[in-house]
C-alpha cells in the first residue's frame, strides 16, 4: 500500500476525530456540563491531524520501476535538478512530484482495431518507389532513458508517445519504404528495410530522451487490385513450375531408358567379347594339343624308324607273325620267289679248345 496514501487517510482520522471532540466539547458546554480535559484532547487531534497531513504531504514512495520530477517552487528553475530514485523519499510541502515510468512500452500500429493502441485502423499507408501503395503493422517497443527523466519532463511531460513516437515512428517507416519496390518491401529486402527503420527510429527517441528497444512489422497489406495481381503471378509460377517438373521428370525417364540402352548395349558388346575371347583360348588350346600330337607321333616314328634301321629282319618277322595265325595254305606263282625274302640263319660258329699243357 501507498505509505503517502495511507498517512493521508490517518490524517484525515485525525482530522475527523478534532472535530468530533470539538462538537463534543460545545455540545457539554452548551449542556451545562464539564468536558474534563476535553480542551486537550481537542488541541491534541488537532495537532496529531495537522502532524499526518504534512507527513502525508511531504512523503512520496517510488517504485522500483519508476522516477519522480520533483517541482518546487522553493527552487529558482522551479524543479529539482536530481529525480527521485525508488523508495521512501521526502519533499517539501507545496512541491508537486510526477511520476514516470522507466519499464518497457509498446505502441502498436495495427490494421485490428483491438491490437493497436488507437481503437480502430492505425496501420501506416505509404507507397514504394514503384507508386504501390502498402499498409504497415508495426510495434515500437521503447522506454524512458531513466538518466534523462527531467529533461524529458520538461520538453514532453507525459506527452512523449503522442508527440514523438507516433509521428516519428509514422514518418520514418514512409521514408523508408519509399526507397524500396513493392517486390523487395515483401521479399528479399524486408530485413534491411527492417533495420533501417530500427536505426533511424533509435536516432530519433535518443535525441528525445527516449530508448528504443526494438522495432517489429507485424504485417504488410497490398491494395486489392495488387493482391489480384500478386496472386495471378504466383498462379502463373506454380504453373510454370510444375511444367518445368514434368519436363525435368520426362528428361529423367529419358536419361533412365538411354542409360538402360547402353547398358544393354554394353553387356552385349562385353559377352560377344567373351566369346571371341574363348574362341581363340579353345583354338589356340586345339592348336597347341595338334602340335604336341604331331610331335609325339613324330617322335613314335622316328623310333620305329630307328628300331628298323638296326633290325631290318624286323618287318618280315612282324609281317610273319601277322599271317601266321590265319595262313594254312599260301600258293605261289610257278617260277616266283618269295614275296618277302626269308631271313638266313646264321652260320654256326666252332669254337676251339686247346688242351692245356702238363707240367
Amino acid at each position: 500500500m501507498n505509505i503517502a496514501a495511507l498517512l493521508q487517510g490517518l490524517a484525515s482520522l485525525a482530522w475527523l476525530a478534532a472535530i468530533g471532540a470539538l462538537g463534543f466539547a460545545v455540545f457539554s458546554a452548551v449542556r451545562g456540563r464539564k468536558f474534563g480535559g476535553g480542551a486537550a484532547l481537542v488541541i491534541g487531534m488537532v495537532v496529531l491531524a495537522v502532524g499526518l497531513t504534512i507527513a502525508a504531504a511531504g512523503i512520496v514512495f517510488i517504485e522500483p520501476n519508476e522516477r519522480g520530477v520533483v517541482t518546487s517552487p522553493y527552487v529558482s528553475t522551479g524543479y529539482r535538478d536530481q529525480v527521485l530514485t525508488p523508495g521512501l523519499r521526502w519533499i517539501i510541502p507545496g512541491e508537486r512530484v510526477q511520476v514516470y515510468s522507466i519499464s518497457q512500452e509498446t505502441y502498436t500500429m495495427s490494421t485490428v482495431g483491438t491490437e493497436g493502441a488507437v481503437s480502430g485502423d492505425d496501420s501506416v499507408p505509404a507507397r514504394t518507389k514503384d507508386g504501390q501503395e502498402v499498409l504497415i503493422d508495426a510495434s515500437v517497443l521503447f522506454t524512458i532513458d531513466p538518466a534523462k527523466v527531467i529533461a524529458l519532463h520538461i520538453a514532453l511531460q507525459n506527452n512523449y508517445v503522442d508527440r514523438v513516437v507516433l509521428p516519428q515512428s509514422r514518418s520514418i517507416i514512409r521514408d523508408v519504404l519509399s526507397q524500396y519496390g513493392i517486390e523487395e518491401v515483401v521479399s528479399s529486402k524486408r530485413s534491411e528495410m527492417e533495420e533501417l527503420i530500427t536505426s533511424a527510429l533509435a536516432e530519433k527517441f535518443a535525441d528525445n530522451n527516449l530508448i528504443l528497444a526494438d522495432f517489429l512489422v507485424r504485417n504488410i497489406r497490398f491494395s486489392e487490385e495488387y493482391a489480384a495481381a500478386v496472386e495471378q503471378k504466383q498462379i502463373a509460377e506454380q504453373l510454370a513450375q510444375q511444367a518445368k517438373f514434368v519436363v525435368e521428370q520426362k528428361k529423367q525417364e529419358a536419361e533412365q531408358a538411354r542409360q538402360t540402352a547402353q547398358g544393354q548395349a554394353d553387356a552385349a558388346i562385353i559377352a560377344a567379347e567373351g566369346r571371341a575371347r574363348a574362341t581363340v583360348l579353345q583354338a589356340e588350346a586345339e592348336g597347341e594339343a595338334r602340335v604336341i600330337q604331331a610331335k609325339a607321333e613324330a617322335e613314335a616314328l622316328g623310333l620305329i624308324a630307328q628300331q628298323l634301321k638296326d633290325n631290318p629282319s624286323l618287318l618280315t618277322f612282324r609281317y610273319i607273325e601277322k599271317l601266321a595265325p590265319n595262313v594254312q595254305v599260301m600258293y605261289l606263282p610257278s617260277g616266283q620267289p618269295f614275296l618277302i625274302p626269308l631271313p638266313t640263319a646264321p652260320a654256326p660258329t666252332t669254337t676251339t679248345v686247346e688242351p692245356t699243357p702238363t707240367p
